[in-house]
């Protein structure tokens, strides 16, 4: 792989450019009008084939090797921004209020377009490579939109990729693991109801904010005490909405969290002991609650198969010693679980940097390490190289 890192060296200052331009023009779930004309602007100047339409702004790239195989691999980045505010003063920063790529995603593009670039110059592998610019991971299922409008119809795949970046982690070096590697983001919600009162006269009204403190305390013990101990999960109250004087006895109190798990089974005993303490909690006030249990994403479940070929492909491109295949799974979530459902497939995360200056996802300070995108772009031909047959790697095609 040293010849494809020369060449995506050659590129740098120009994928620079790029992805600072994107990341100056942030546009968040379903808005990625420019970001995707813009994909496709480059995808057209160099001769690589593409379609857009599905989940409105996605566009997929098609590129044919020209060595015998009838294999199809799906690499998919995600194009979308997050509504908040940057307040970082470099000076591709944000030039839209109140959006911004905070979690990386303007260079997740750009990896993947380096890529494809790379691939149609040097379709040294036998089948076929769809590169899957999605919109709208941050909350909007871009990925179960672009299946539902027929992607692996359109576009069959064997098997499917996704690349995301870690602050935290070093350059170069990448992480992944066969399972459950990203949770589930469920979000419920508790109401509790009573008859409210007197705060003078609790012994005339129902007291919720019992059964409230009940249920807060009841719900530690569901992942303390019928989680399995090998099993991950993460049960967080973040809103309670309640009472509006000090000596009134609310008669509804409003309860929102999130549910976090690897496991689609204890995801569903989550949701199941929920309502169980919700109820014994309201009922040991006599008091009545409802639980609304709304599923989010899944868990991001990678195949074995396709984790075996990511970890050789990460290995190829900065040596075994800088991949870690059995890294502790992640509370985050991601809708490339959808298209792991659908086909088998493997998420890898890559080092973003681990000094101080790389701040973690989501913070209003982050950015993208311009000096992943080599490693990015090369790990994506490694796939392919382990998908689709070894030889993507042995012409260079530079600047």
């Amino acid at each position: 792989m040293e010849k494809v890192l020369a060449a995506f060296e050659a590129r740098q200052q120009e994928m620079v450019a790029l992805r600072h331009d994107i990341h100056m023009h942030p546009e968040t779930s379903y808005e990625e009008v420019r970001t995707s004309a813009l994909v496709r602007r480059k995808l057209d100047e160099w001769g690589i084939e593409n379609h857009a339409g599905l989940a409105g702004t996605g566009v997929v790239a098609v590129i044919r090797g020209r060595l015998p195989g009838n294999r199809a691999v799906g690499l998919r980045a995600d194009m979308d921004a997050l509504n908040m505010d940057e307040t970082n003063s470099f000076g591709h920063r944000s030039t839209i209020p109140g959006k911004f790529h905070g979690c990386g995603h303007d260079g997740h593009t750009t990896m993947l377009l380096n890529a494809a670039r790379y691939l149609s110059e040097n379709p040294d592998f036998g089948g076929t490579v769809h590169c899957i610019f999605q919109p709208a991971e941050e909350g909007g299922a871009g990925g179960l939109r672009m299946i539902e409008e027929g992607l692996f119809e359109q576009f069959p795949c064997d098997a499917v990729y996704s690349l995301h970046n870690k602050p935290g982690v070093p350059v170069g070096k990448f992480i992944t693991r066969v399972g459950g590697q990203l949770a589930c983001a469920d979000q419920w919600e508790v109401t509790f109801h009573g008859t409210g009162g007197h705060a003078g006269a609790p012994e005339k009204s129902v007291d919720l904010m019992t059964a409230l403190a009940h249920f807060i305390l009841g719900i530690q013990g569901i992942v303390a005490r019928n989680v399995v101990a090998q099993e991950s999960a993460v049960l967080t109250i973040g809103v309670i909405q309640a009472g509006s004087s000090h000596n009134v006895m609310p008669s509804k109190i409003v309860v929102t969290g999130t549910a976090r798990c690897h496991n689609p089974e204890v995801r569903d005993l989550l949701e199941k002991r929920l309502k169980e303490v919700a109820d014994s909690s309201a009922a040991m006030c006599l008091a009545r609650a409802e639980l609304d249990y709304q599923r989010g994403y899944p868990p991001l479940v990678n195949a074995q198969a396709e984790t075996d070929k990511a970890v050789a492909a990460a290995a190829a491109v900065s040596g075994m010693e800088n991949v870690d295949p059995n890294s502790p799974p992640i509370n985050a979530a991601d809708d490339f679980a959808y298209m792991a459902i659908a086909r088998p497939g493997c998420n890898v995360m890559m080092g973003n940097g681990d000094g101080p200056e790389w701040k973690n996802n989501h913070r209003p300070d982050y950015d993208f390490n311009d000096a992943a995108i080599p490693y990015g772009s090369a790990y994506w031909v490694s796939v392919v190289n382990q998908e689709l047959g070894q030889g993507a790697d042995t012409q260079q095609s530079a600047a």
